[in-house]
C-alpha cells in the first residue's frame, strides 16, 4: 500500500501542496480530483521523486520509505508513472519505447512476461510493434506510456490526465484497459478531469482544491455529492422540487410576456403618400428647380465661350506674325541652300567649308520659332537640318 502522509512542496516561498495526506492498496483505484493549478501532478511528481521544488513529509510503499529515495529508486521499489503529455520517444518504435520501461533490474528479470501482458492488454501495440511512435495516433501513443510503465512491473501505477486530447471513443477504451490493469492487482493512482469516467471505475476519490485535499469519500458517494455535481460533473445542485419550481416562475413570465404582446393592438395600415409627399415638393416646384439649374448651365457655358473667344482674338496677331516669319525664314534657307549648291567646293576642301560654314551659322543662326498652344517649341536650322531646343 502507498500511504501519503503530510507531504508539503514548495517552489521557492509559493507553496504547491500542503499537509497532503491519503494512500492508494493494490488492486484499488483512487482518483484524485481537482481544478487547474490545484497541485494534482505536483504530488504525483513529489511521489516519483522528480519534483523541482523543495518536499517534505512521509511517502512510504508497504512500509519502506520513498521519501529520500532517487526517482529510480524509486520505479526500482515499483512506483511507476506516465506523465502528462505522455513522453515517449517519439523516433523509436513500439517495441523500443516499451523495452526501455523494463530498463530497472526489478524488471528485467520478467521483461518477456511482462511485454506480452501488455500485448494483451494493448493488442493493437503488438500489431504495430515495428511502427515509428510518432506516427501514431494520440490514443495509441497513450497506450505505449502506459504499456511502457507497466513493463516496469509497478505495484503502483500513477497517471497525469491520461485522457488529456483523446476523442470519446478513445476515452472510453482507455478506462475500460485501465479496469483491466485494476484486475491485475495493480494499484491505481489517477489525476484526471474528465470526473464523470473517472469515478466510474474508481473506488475511492480526494478532492484537491487549493493545495490541500478538502474531502475524502468512496466514488459512489462523491459521484452523488451536490458540490462535486456541481463544479466537476456539470450539474446544477438543485433538487427536483427547487428545479420544478425555478420552471414555474419561469413559465409565469414567459406567459407575462405573452399577454403583453397580445395586448398590444393590431396595426393599421397606412394610407398611401403620393409623389408630392415622399419628395416634399410638388410637381410645379420641381420643373421649377429643373428650369432654374439648366439656365445656370447656359450661363456658364456661355461665359466659358466668350472667355475662349478672347483668348483666340489676343493671339491671332501673334501667331499671324509667326507664320510670316516661318515662310521668311523657310524661304531665305531655300536661297541659300541654292548658292551652297552653285559655289561648292571640291573634296579636299570641302571638310574645312563645312567647318567655317558650322562656325558661320553658329555666330548667326536662323531661329524658326513655332508656337503652340500650351508650350513654345524652338527650331535651329544648321547646314539643312533642324535642331530642337
Amino acid at each position: 500500500m502507498l500511504k501519503i502522509a503530510n507531504v508539503s512542496a514548495f517552489y521557492g516561498q509559493h507553496p504547491a501542496l500542503q499537509d497532503v495526506s491519503l494512500q492508494v492498496g493494490l488492486g484499488e483505484v483512487v482518483v484524485i480530483l481537482g481544478a487547474n493549478g490545484a497541485g494534482k501532478s505536483t504530488l504525483l511528481r513529489a511521489i516519483s521523486g522528480i519534483c523541482e521544488g523543495r518536499v517534505k513529509g512521509v511517502m512510504t510503499l508497504e512500509s519502506e520509505p520513498l521519501t529520500a529515495l532517487s526517482s529510480d529508486q524509486i520505479v526500482e521499489r515499483g512506483v511507476a508513472l506516465v506523465p502528462e503529455g505522455r513522453g515517449i520517444f517519439g523516433d523509436l518504435t513500439v517495441k523500443e519505447n516499451l523495452l526501455l520501461g523494463a530498463y530497472s533490474s526489478r524488471a528485467r528479470r520478467d521483461e518477456n512476461a511482462n511485454l506480452n501482458r501488455v500485448f494483451q492488454l494493448f493488442p493493437k501495440l503488438q500489431e504495430r510493434q515495428g511502427q515509428i511512435a510518432r506516427t501514431m495516433s494520440g490514443g495509441e501513443q497513450q497506450m505505449v506510456a502506459i504499456g511502457r510503465a507497466m513493463m516496469s512491473a509497478p505495484k503502483i501505477l500513477m497517471l497525469d490526465e491520461p485522457s488529456l486530447g483523446l476523442s470519446p471513443l478513445l476515452c472510453k477504451e482507455l478506462f475500460q484497459n485501465l479496469s483491466t490493469v485494476k484486475e491485475l492487482g495493480i494499484g491505481i493512482l489517477l489525476v484526471e478531469q474528465n470526473a464523470k469516467q473517472s469515478l466510474a471505475i474508481a473506488d475511492r476519490g480526494y478532492l484537491l482544491e487549493n493545495t490541500r485535499i478538502t474531502h475524502e469519500n468512496t466514488a459512489q458517494q462523491l459521484a452523488r455529492d451536490p458540490a462535486v455535481q456541481k463544479a466537476y460533473l456539470g450539474v446544477g445542485g438543485h433538487s427536483i422540487d427547487g428545479a420544478s419550481k425555478t420552471n414555474t416562475a419561469k413559465n409565469a413570465r414567459i406567459s407575462a410576456v405573452n399577454k403583453s404582446w397580445i395586448s398590444i393592438p393590431e396595426a393599421r395600415p397606412q394610407p398611401r403618400r403620393t409623389a408630392d409627399q415622399h419628395i416634399g415638393l410638388d410637381i410645379e416646384g420641381l420643373v421649377r428647380e429643373a428650369s432654374a439649374i439648366s439656365t445656370e448651365s447656359i450661363a456658364v457655358q456661355s461665359h466659358t465661350a466668350v472667355i475662349q473667344n478672347e483668348i483666340d482674338q489676343a493671339a491671332t496677331p501673334r501667331l499671324n506674325t509667326v507664320l510670316l516669319e516661318i515662310e521668311l525664314a523657310a524661304k531665305n534657307a531655300r536661297t541659300k541652300s541654292s548658292m551652297q549648291r552653285m559655289t561648292r567646293k571640291p573634296n579636299h576642301i570641302v571638310s574645312a567649308t563645312k567647318a567655317e560654314t558650322r562656325i558661320s551659322d553658329d555666330a548667326n543662326p536662323v531661329i524658326i520659332e513655332i508656337y503652340r498652344r500650351p508650350r513654345v517649341q524652338i527650331f535651329r536650322r544648321r547646314d539643312g537640318d533642324f535642331e530642337r531646343d
